[in-house]
């Protein structure tokens, strides 16, 4: 609205609180909005022409969580009796507020917010307008209560008005955040008055009025100063927007800090437990910097990061610590320590508050262990009901750490669903005090996050195969990558795991001929895709790497795939070890291994859901 021209004017306030997802980590909380104000003018536009989808258009091109709306008809002669919020949260795909400010032309005339999150509760002051009466419109969210004002021409008015906004914001216990056209210039006496006790968000030397050839700056957004500490200002723009109304909208993105009780998303998980090293691993749910305090006890801790070409890794929501210089067979306690980072750039940075979690433990393989227990799942395709049910059968056997054989976390499309399965998998088997190997089955290989897993775990030697020892015992891990060829059209000619196996196969002449392998005092052959009793049509591993297994002098031979369990005697195997196949996702038909190491004695132990043994094996 022309500030010196008389006009129908609102009040609007805008509350913005809507998630930005530039990266995905917890879909639950990432605690970045965007707030749009716009004095939308009816939706008339400079060229006289009345255009809601042109709003609308502006409005989800600048992508807001909220947009505060100033000037909106409500069911009006001359808006031929529509209802214009309504219109525009149709076209965008929001909840509406709607505060009348006046009777007008057989409806009403006023100020509206849409936003993507529905709101918990809304209500309206009335604030003094001589030419007209204004509103105040609060909308509360969850983290914040959002305010929309379209202030009085008058400037007496508008000095009148901050008794009452003070007021409403002094009531909130969450930021309390006022925009809308004020109709008023940076340097006035309103301005100054209200700064008293707010801080002014937007930036004043933009101007945003008039759209076409803009010169002076009456479109605002400002925060009490008694919860400004609760959120990160991250960028302002006026969005370059000549046409649809006389006003150009205004964009404030803001990173609420979050509690240290919200900043895990999952607990530790210890990966890789190799080269006297361990890999210390946990999500957040906000950008943070992380490190790891640990030591032989909880009071003499050093501190560890992660540091990449002199630089700290930071500012993500994926942690990933290496704690390296570990004594073989030493316990070590230690925690884990996430810093919210709300604000990252080159020569400004800001931080919310620190979550440090609980002590958790774990003790680091030695060579002269001749004991340990390995529990070993398979086929799980993120069944909690069926991890649950097999769990409950091992869970009192201390156990030293946990297989996952593939096709355990199947198919994922997204992070956020992979993270979930994680998390519920993870925390099930305590992996915040034993290590967890995830083996790749070939169904974690399909679908839009399959390579993100990478991500999400610490593989040995950096792939997805590869050979460790614990204790004096040698475990060798290959994946078997899918179970079509290549050049199946289901791959879109973006697989090729003939060169994944064919790098296997000189990882296997080099495994079997090493010292490691050599002088073990065990050897375990673990793969998800059966190597051995295997009756589908396509089977590439067998032809390139039976001819170096057969003789092999493995112990044991521990497979997946095919969601029914059997044991394969050496001789029926075909080869020097016996094999042993996991069963299937359902409750019904489901097992869990246990692998245990004592002295010189190994000994595999098949479980069902019912804890049953249906294979007590001794090797």
């Amino acid at each position: 609205m022309k500030k010196k021209v008389r006009c129908l004017a609102t009040t609007l306030w805008l509350l913005s609180v809507g998630m930005i997802y530039a990266q995905p980590v917890c879909d639950k909380n990432t605690n970045t909005w965007r707030i749009l104000n716009y004095n939308i003018r009816n939706a008339v536009g400079m060229d006289n022409v009345v255009d809601y989808q042109r709003i609308a258009d502006v409005i989800n091109r600048n992508c807001p969580a909220i947009a505060a709306l100033q000037e909106v008809d409500s069911v009006t002669m001359r808006s031929n009796g529509t209802d214009v919020l309504r219109e525009l949260a149709e076209r965008t795909l929001m909840h509406r507020v709607y505060a009348p400010a006046i009777d007008f032309d057989g409806g009403k005339y006023g100020v509206g917010m849409l936003s993507k999150e529905k709101p918990l509760a809304y209500r309206s002051v009335a604030l003094p307008g001589r030419e007209e009466q204004r509103v105040l419109l609060m909308v509360e969210f969850e983290k914040y209560i959002v305010a929309c004002t379209h202030l009085s021409l008058t400037e007496a008015d508008r000095m009148a008005s901050i008794p009452v906004i003070r007021k409403e914001a002094e009531k909130a216990l969450k930021p309390f955040i006022l925009t809308g056209d004020w109709n008023t210039e940076p340097e006035s006496p309103f301005i100054k008055e209200l700064e008293q006790d707010f801080i002014i968000l937007s930036d004043t030397k933009k101007p945003t009025f008039p759209s076409d050839n803009p010169s002076e700056c009456i479109d605002y957004m400002a925060v009490n100063k008694a919860k400004a500490d609760l959120f990160t200002k991250l960028s302002y723009q006026v969005a370059n927007e000549p046409v649809a109304s006389d006003h150009r909208p205004i964009c404030l993105d803001i990173r609420l800090k979050a509690d240290k009780s919200a900043i895990f998303y999952n607990r530790p998980y210890l990966q890789n437990p190799v080269n006297n090293g361990i890999t210390v691993m946990w999500q957040t749910t906000v950008p943070a910097y992380s490190w790891v305090e640990y030591g032989t006890d909880t009071l003499h801790l050093k501190k560890v990061h992660t540091l990449v070409d002199g630089q700290v890794i930071c500012n993500d929501w994926h942690n990933k610590i290496r704690i390296d210089g570990l004594q073989a067979g030493q316990r070590y306690y230690y925690r884990v320590c996430s810093k919210e980072i709300t604000f990252y750039q080159a020569y400004k940075k800001e931080f919310g508050e620190t979550a440090v979690s609980p002590f958790y433990s774990f003790t680091m393989p030695s060579p002269d262990t001749k004991d340990f227990t390995a529990i070993l799942f398979n086929d799980l395709h993120k069944q909690e009901a069926t991890l649950n049910a097999l769990y409950k059968q091992v869970e009192n056997i201390p156990y030293d750490f946990v297989v996952f054989n593939g096709d355990c976390i199947d198919d994922p499309a997204s992070e956020p669903e992979a993270l979930t399965h994680l998390k519920m998998q993870c925390e099930k088997v305590g992996a915040e005090n034993v290590p967890v190997f995830y083996l790749r089955g070939n169904h974690e290989i399909r679908n839009a996050y399959s390579i993100g897993l990478r991500t999400l775990f610490d593989y040995v030697g950096d792939k997805t195969y590869g050979a460790f020892n614990w204790g004096d015992t040698r475990i060798v891990m290959l994946d078997c990558g899918e179970d079509k060829p290549d050049s199946a059209w289901v791959y879109y000619g973006l697989n090729d795991f003939t060169r994944l196996r064919q790098d296997q196969t000189h990882f296997l002449e080099k495994e079997l001929s090493g010292t490691d392998f050599r002088q073990a005092a065990r050897r375990v052959l673990l793969n998800h895709i059966p190597l051995y009793g295997n009756s589908d049509a396509y089977q590439p591993c067998p032809e390139l790497w039976r001819h170096l297994l057969d003789k092999a002098p493995f112990d044991i031979n521990i497979s997946a795939h095919t969601h029914q369990f059997a044991y394969l005697p050496k001789v029926e195997a075909g080869a020097d070890f016996p094999v042993v196949i996991g069963g299937s996702p359902l409750v019904e038909t489901a097992t869990v291994m246990v692998l245990q190491k004592k002295g010189k004695g190994m000994r595999l132990k098949v479980l069902n859901t019912k804890g049953e043994i249906i294979l007590d094996l001794k090797l």
